[in-house]
């Protein structure tokens, strides 16, 4: 499990990305990876690190707002 800070989450879209705590590549967040509804930049969040399987891009999975 992984900490980061949302960067930016698009509501309307339904899309974002959260910097990682321990620094490297912004992470792409989808809201279906987020448990609890969505996301407001700035949010301490926890999440699993997942890839696409259309994309074989990283994406994280299991969201949560801590």
């Amino acid at each position: 499990m992984a900490n980061g800070t949302v960067k930016f989450f698009n509501t309307d879209k339904g899309f974002g990305f959260i910097t990682p705590e321990n620094g490297g590549t912004d992470v792409f967040v989808h809201i279906s990876a987020v448990q609890g509804g969505a996301l407001s930049d700035g949010q301490r969040v926890s999440y699993d690190m997942g890839q696409d399987r259309k994309t074989g891009k990283s994406k994280a999975e299991n969201v949560r707002v801590i």
